[in-house]
């Protein structure tokens, strides 16, 4: 069983920046590949970016060259850093970790870009 919990999310205005956090309860090196979603409200929920444990990262074209995924083995820690947000950024961030054929998935973690 693979624990993950998210922090980070906050109120930010449009052209700030955010770190969001997502902290796993086993060695990242145990985990295939580790992943941000997001959902909006009324909105499915969407990839926005992943990394594989061999260092392959995938993004959505929304937020490609202003959002990194970055993982901290040492502290078994996830991270999102998103620049140049924008409205259209608001939404429910989670974080979901695939094992095998287990995916697991945090709480999610509100992230809204307003004036």
């Amino acid at each position: 069983q693979v624990q993950l919990v998210e922090s980070g999310g906050d109120l930010v205005q449009p052209g700030g920046s955010l770190r969001l956090s997502c902290a796993a309860s086993v060695s990242i090196f145990s985990i295939d590949a580790m992943g941000w979603y997001r959902q909006a409200p009324g909105k499915q929920r969407e990839l926005v970016a992943t990394r594989t444990n061999t260092g392959g990262t995938n993004y959505a074209d929304s937020v490609l060259g202003r959002f990194t995924i970055f993982i901290d083995n040492a502290k078994n820690t996830v991270y999102l850093h998103m620049n140049i947000l924008k409205p259209e950024d608001t939404a429910v961030y989670y974080c979901k970790g695939t094992r095998g054929s287990s995916s697991y998935w945090g709480q999610g973690t509100q992230v809204t870009v307003s004036s």
